[in-house]
């Protein structure tokens, strides 16, 4: 028996791979297959089930194209209902993988559908439990991100959970391990652990919402407080996931067209399409095209694709380092995003030799920011998230973060120069592309954000809550 966990470090996203005597089972696929084809094959192998949680919202899964590659069936639990062929299992059912027994446990909440698998070895012992986005390592899924409900409220499937929890998951042995579909750094939980592999007791034991004397109204008011509002692409990927899209091989064979500098311009004009600029900060700093919007690579770079680029059926044309084109075109169809029609062949210094007009972002260190803040404390824009700035922030700074910034642009001085920065300078030179395609070009961008800016003797202040007595 082997079980292995696929993380995907930029959407914070675990797939499964299980495997004995010969047969292999997949939880979770993310949408590129190929790796999950070539380790089997090496294993010696047959992917004999697909399973899925539940209808993720943050990635668009591989069921399909991997169902179609294998002949696998795909599995989910009660109340799935799909637009494609797939098993729906009933609360309880077993399914055999060699020596092993993988058990379905219907564990509604985060969504109606969702279903955690419970892995059974050769001795009936209870030996590891996959359970999604039902429970997460110090955290449990949120109950607001399933496909809109006249039947259900959010209120309403945290009950659920409540019970899916003390009733199916809780009653298991505490050397269970649990493999969850999410870590730190998704948007599916509100405060999950960086860690992605624990055992149930120690979960009993810090997780808030595995407390032993919980009740149900604490436990509703605890999952639903303090949500924030899910990225727009979340449903989206829901429909996609539960209605079927184009297999993967076919959008990265479009996307990986290498487009001369006139070909790249012509369709850009003829399509309308996005100019996304994948490299580093100070790469597109340095020199950019015109109206090019940056999201890098070494980010996180799919969440803010879908966070940013409202429709997902978006064209889109790629500037990219060397040789990751094909990582850009992946990572974009994890969410979603398959309009990729190609990329510019040469890069930015093809782009220069053909003669082509270019721009650049003034960024400066934060000790120039030192030298001028008294006089500029009132056109310094954060834009960090709110919970960050309220931890610590600079003095007279106004907060718009970078998720909001299409809806608070004429916040942004046209006519006096104005500084921008976030955590670290990925975020600001994201905003800095966007406010230069809207035609705001006085912005000066912060190098190392408030990272750097924290070694300054600028003034910074923290918001302090309130007290009654």
């Amino acid at each position: 028996m082997r079980i292995e966990q696929i993380y995907t470090g930029c959407l914070a996203q675990g797939a499964y791979y299980i495997f004995s005597k010969g047969e292999a089972a997949i939880i979770d696929p993310l949408r590129e297959v190929g790796p999950y084809l070539k380790r089997a094959q090496k294993d010696g192998v047959q992917i004999k089930y697909i399973f899925e949680t539940h209808f993720h919202a943050d990635f668009v899964s591989g069921h399909l194209s991997l169902a179609e590659k294998t002949g696998a069936p795909i599995i989910y639990g009660p109340e799935a209902n799909p637009s494609f062929d797939a098993y729906i299992a009933k609360d309880g059912e077993e399914f055999t993988l060699g020596e092993l027994t993988i058990r379905v446990l219907h564990t509604p909440g985060h969504t109606i559908e969702s279903s955690t698998y419970l892995l059974l070895d050769k001795f009936g012992k209870e030996k590891a439990i996959f359970t999604g986005d039902t429970l997460f390592l110090g955290d449990v899924g949120r109950p607001d991100l399933a496909q809109k409900s006249d039947v259900l409220s959010v209120e309403a499937l945290a009950a659920l959970a409540f019970e899916s929890l003390r009733n199916k998951i809780m009653p298991l042995p505490d050397d269970v391990i649990v493999y969850p579909a999410h870590g730190a750094g998704s948007a599916c939980g509100k405060n999950m652990m960086k860690e992605t592999v624990d055992n149930l007791g120690n979960q009993k034991q810090m997780n808030y919402a595995l407390r032993a004397d919980m009740t149900k109204e604490e436990f509703i008011q605890e999952v639903t407080s303090g949500l924030l509002p899910p990225p727009a692409y979340f449903p989206l990927n829901v429909k996609l996931n539960k209605e079927g899209y184009e297999h993967f091989d076919k959008v990265l064979a479009k996307g990986l067209k290498a487009l001369s500098p006139e070909d790249f311009e012509n369709f850009v004009n003829q399509k309308n399409a996005l100019m996304l600029d994948v490299r580093s900060p100070e790469a597109y700093a340095q020199s950019h095209i015109p109206n090019s919007i940056f999201i890098g690579l070494d980010g996180n770079f799919a969440p803010w694709v879908g966070e940013l680029i409202v429709d997902i059926n978006q064209a889109i044309l790629l500037i990219a380092p060397e040789g990751r084109e094909e990582e850009a075109v992946t990572r974009l169809s994890r969410v979603g995003f398959d309009q990729t029609f190609g990329y510019l062949k040469g890069g930015i210094k093809k782009w220069i030799s053909a003669g082509k007009q270019t721009e650049e972002v003034n960024s400066v260190p934060a000790s120039d920011l030192e030298k001028v803040y008294e006089i500029n404390k009132n056109n310094i824009f954060d834009v960090r998230r709110k919970n960050e700035y309220l931890s610590e922030h600079l003095e007279s700074v106004q907060n718009i973060p970078l998720s909001n910034l299409n809806d608070h642009l004429k916040q942004f001085p046209k006519d006096q120069t104005f500084f921008l920065h976030c955590a670290g300078g990925y975020r600001s030179m994201i905003a800095s592309s966007i406010l230069k395609s809207r035609g705001y070009h006085n912005l000066i961008d912060v190098r190392g954000g408030f990272n750097a800016l924290s070694l300054t003797k600028i003034p910074k202040t923290a918001y302090v809550c309130p007290t009654t007595l």
